[in-house]
């Protein structure tokens, strides 16, 4: 068996994983927030990005905490195809889920469906990267850990799901998204927890590449999208924000004598 580690590079993968989820979650419960009090295609739009935010958030999470993990007597290679598969995966399951919740005139079962429908995804999402990966060795699971893996994750999305709906403010927002992270994190370490290895020492060469080479530079460009887009999110108004204006701006008619 080989020891697996998984904070190689010690607290920083764990923690900059976890600040990545929340970012994503937050970004996600705000964009959220204003698909719902908007219409027609910029509904759709909101949704849209609420939906590549959180994706994008638990993905970068995932492979942000994957550059912490190593095995002893193997080197690690990613699949590049499959590890896209994974971040597409992410992406379109989130979606369904939001979706879901913006137009169903059912808001329980949109919430359930949608929360199962993202949480199944989610676990699909970390099994399918870890599918991605590449050792001397067979990677094996344990059952229980996985079935726990994907509750926890059905549970977070429909969580997720719910403060979409109920939450408004900034801060109940943020006390959410720091919740939905720590969720989003427990799922991931408890999928690694289940995951042994029984290393084959090899001199062949492995295929793939190395976290540094594609996941870091990837996870880089998309946590600068998920700041880029927290700006955007930030600096435009709100519905009531709108109105207020467009009130202030209306000439006052003078009141006959």
């Amino acid at each position: 068996m080989g020891h697996l580690d998984h904070a190689t590079l010690g607290w920083l993968t764990p923690v900059l994983s976890y600040a990545m989820a929340c970012i994503g979650a937050a970004l996600g419960l705000r964009c959220t927030v204003r698909a719902l009090g908007a219409t027609g295609r910029s509904r759709r739009n909101w949704l849209i990005t609420a939906a590549s935010a959180i994706g994008t958030g638990i993905w970068t999470m995932h492979f942000v905490a994957m550059l912490g993990f190593s095995v002893s007597g193997t080197d690690i290679r990613y699949d590049v195809p499959l590890t896209i598969v994974s971040l597409l995966v992410a992406m379109i399951v989130v979606c369904v889920g939001v979706f879901a919740v913006g137009y169903s005139r059912d808001r329980v079962r949109a919430l359930f469906l949608g929360g199962l429908t993202t949480g199944l995804g989610v676990a699909s999402m970390h099994y399918l990267g870890m599918a991605a990966v590449r050792l001397h060795g067979h990677v094996d699971y344990d059952p229980v850990l996985v079935g726990l893996s994907v509750l926890i994750a059905v549970v977070a999305a429909t969580a997720a799901l719910w403060a979409a709906l109920n939450i408004k403010s900034p801060v109940a927002v943020t006390v959410a998204s720091l919740i939905m992270g720590a969720a989003v994190s427990s799922m991931h370490y408890t999928a690694m927890f289940a995951v042994s290895v029984r290393v084959t020492p090899s001199d062949t060469a492995l295929p793939g590449v190395t976290a540094m080479q594609f996941i870091f530079p990837l996870a880089v460009g998309l946590g600068s999208y998920l700041f880029l887009t927290s700006a955007f999110v930030a600096l435009s108004p709100t519905t009531g924000e709108r109105e207020a204006s467009a009130s202030a701006q209306r000439p006052i008619e003078p009141v006959a004598p």
